[in-house]
């Protein structure tokens, strides 16, 4: 019986181990909603990424790098996880993705006196497209500044990219509806002054990424995503992600 009671204190143990268990994770400022440290519970993806390991069991510390520094940290293994990201072929290779945690309708914002339209190519010739650094561009706007179309400038952030255009300093900056929008109410621009392309021309989806280098990428991730299937099934990510769209 004692050998019984033994292993059953050493599973009791094991098991508050796991659930005492803190991932590091690292992330950018300024993105929101998403993210930012400033924001009701640092962002709407923030949260969603807290509740879902708080579902495992499991807590995160936090850490705001710039975007790029966080990137190369987490591919290193430096941090557990990252996020949001999209999908690409370079960070496939190197990263595994979680289940979609948002998905992101790609829109162009321009200013009101000078509409820019993706499917009006001649006039984005020689346009100045602002795009934070360490934002992967969509595959169609890669190809246009591959093609020296467009023309890329990379500040910190997306507010940024809103005080420019009014500035008339860059031409365009393209992000998610909410993201843009949100961008504009924090550089105190009046919504009057920018236009949005009349359709979203792609659709992304936002993850948490695990380095392949990670000895425990595959279960961090599998961890994940049962959490955040978790929140789904019972309403509380939709709670989450309105609480913030409205």
């Amino acid at each position: 019986m004692l050998g019984f009671w033994g292993a059953a204190l050493l599973s009791l143990l094991l098991c508050v181990s796991v659930r005492a268990e803190v991932l590091h994770l690292a992330t950018g400022d300024d993105y929101a909603p998403f993210t930012g440290k400033v924001l009701p519970g640092q962002g709407m993806l923030t949260q969603v990424v807290r509740a879902s390991l708080a579902e495992q069991g499991t807590a995160i510390t936090l850490d705001w790098l710039p975007w790029n520094r966080g990137y190369l940290k987490a591919k290193r293994g430096d941090y557990d996880a990252t996020f949001p990201y999209v999908r690409s072929a370079e960070r496939e290779a190197e990263f595994l993705y979680s289940a979609p945690i948002y998905v992101a309708e790609q829109f162009v914002f321009s200013r009101a006196d000078d509409h820019v339209e993706l499917d009006d190519l001649p006039t984005m010739i020689g346009r100045r497209l602002c795009y934070p650094l360490g934002w992967q561009p969509p595959a169609a706007i890669q190809q246009l500044l591959d093609q020296g179309v467009l023309r890329r400038h990379s500040p910190l952030g997306l507010q940024e990219c809103a005080r420019l255009l009014l500035l008339k300093r860059d031409d365009l900056f393209i992000a998610d509806r909410n993201l843009g929008d949100s961008a504009l109410r924090t550089a105190g621009a009046d919504p009057e002054q920018f236009h949005r392309s009349r359709a979203p021309f792609q659709s992304n989806t936002l993850h948490v990424i695990v380095s392949r280098q990670h000895p425990r990428a595959a279960e961090l991730i599998e961890r994940f995503n049962r959490g955040l299937e978790a929140l789904k099934a019972r309403g509380e990510y939709e709670q989450l992600i309105e609480s913030y769209v409205q």
